[in-house]
């Protein structure tokens, strides 16, 4: 992995639940890895079918050094939006990961 390629910024996040004095359960995303540089291998978008109709499905790829305990539970954030993680690919032995993210609704 080239250092020069890792121009983008992006930030990791993990859902936490949390209950409150009431015993009702609250949800709420934190950073767990900020600052992270990443290169973006693509972007598309295209227009699938759904469940509920035709929606736009905006996916991306990033590629970033290694980063520990990331699930597809987890999310990314670029340029100030939230992606979804739907798929991760561990390159080399824990030389870096290939992140497939998908616009989050």
């Amino acid at each position: 992995m080239r250092a020069g390629k890792l121009d983008r910024s992006i930030a990791l996040q993990r859902n936490i639940e949390t209950k409150s004095s009431t015993g009702s359960v609250m949800s709420a995303w934190t950073n767990f890895a900020t600052g992270l540089r990443a290169e973006k291998i693509d972007a598309t978008a295209d227009e699938t079918p759904r469940t509920f109709g035709e929606a736009e499905a905006i996916t991306m790829t990033f590629r970033i050094r290694y980063v520990g305990n990331v699930t597809t539970a987890d999310r990314v954030i670029y340029e100030g939006l939230a992606f979804d993680l739907v798929g991760i690919i561990e390159i080399g032995r824990r030389r870096g990961l290939e992140l497939r993210c998908e616009r989050a609704r």
